[in-house]
C-alpha cells in the first residue's frame, strides 16, 4: 500500500491536468483503508464496479463528503442492494434495468441520479445501449419517471481497438451534446469516459470524468 504522501503526489499530478473533468478513484479490489488513504488525499468520488464490495466496504465505512458512484455492470436481481448505498448509477444500458432501479428507487424514498452506458466500441464484450434509437426511446421513458434523474451518459473506449479510442469518445460527446440539445434536460451535464489508460484523450474530446483505478492505486492483485 502506498504511503499518503504518494497518493497525494499522484493524484496532484492527475487533477494538474484534468482542466475542468472531475476524477473519479476506482477502488475495485481495495480496501477501505487504501480508500481512506485516497479520500484524505484530496479525492471525494469513488466508482465500484460490483455490488458485492459496495456492500461489504460502504455499509459501515462512508465519511461525510465521499460521494459513491456504481460502475460495474449492474444485474438487475441486485439492484435493491446497490440503490441505497450509491449517490449515482453510471452503468444503465436498458429500459428494464432503468425501469427496476426507478421502483426500487421509490421504495427507498430517494431520486436516483444515473448515466446511461453506450456502447461506442462495438466490442460484444461491453456493456451499453447499441444505438442511438434505442438510447433516445430510453431517455423518453426515463424522463417520465418520477425516481430517475438523468445525469449523462457513460462510456468504456474500446480495448481491443485501441487506435479507435479518439474517434468513441469524439462521437459519444457529439451524441451527449444532440441529447442535451433535443431533450433539454436540467442537470444532464455529465460525460463519463476514460479509465487509467485514456483518460487524457477522453478530457481532450469533452470528457467530463474520469474514472481511474490503476494509476492511482497501482497494479490491482486479485489473489
Amino acid at each position: 500500500m502506498k504511503s499518503a504522501e504518494e497518493y497525494s503526489n499522484i493524484i496532484n499530478s492527475v487533477k494538474e491536468r484534468l482542466g475542468k473533468a472531475r476524477l473519479m478513484a476506482v477502488s475495485k479490489t481495495r480496501s477501505v483503508e487504501e480508500i481512506d488513504m485516497v479520500f484524505k488525499s484530496g479525492v471525494s468520488l469513488f466508482g465500484e464496479n460490483h455490488v458485492q464490495e459496495i456492500v461489504q466496504k460502504f455499509s459501515t465505512y462512508r465519511p461525510q463528503g465521499l460521494e459513491l458512484h456504481m460502475i460495474g455492470h449492474l444485474q438487475s436481481n441486485k439492484v435493491s442492494k446497490v440503490v441505497p448505498l450509491v449517490d449515482m448509477i453510471e452503468s444503465i444500458d436498458s429500459l428494464p434495468l432503468l425501469e427496476k432501479v426507478n421502483s426500487c428507487a421509490e421504495k427507498n424514498g430517494k431520486i436516483m441520479d444515473v448515466l446511461l452506458e453506450y456502447n461506442t466500441s462495438g466490442e460484444e464484450s461491453k456493456s451499453g445501449f447499441q444505438s442511438e434509437d434505442s438510447l433516445f426511446g430510453c431517455i423518453e421513458q426515463a424522463i417520465e419517471m418520477n425516481n430517475i434523474r438523468l445525469k449523462g451518459l457513460m462510456t468504456v473506449g474500446p480495448l481491443e481497438h485501441p487506435e479507435r479510442t479518439e474517434q468513441a469518445f469524439s462521437y459519444l460527446h457529439a451524441l451527449f451534446e444532440r441529447c442535451r440539445e433535443k431533450y433539454n434536460l436540467d442537470g444532464f451535464d455529465v460525460l463519463s469516459m476514460g479509465m487509467s489508460h485514456d483518460w487524457e484523450l477522453a478530457v481532450g474530446q469533452g470528457s467530463t470524468e474520469v474514472r481511474i483505478g490503476t494509476a492511482i492505486f497501482g497494479e490491482r492483485n486479485y489473489v
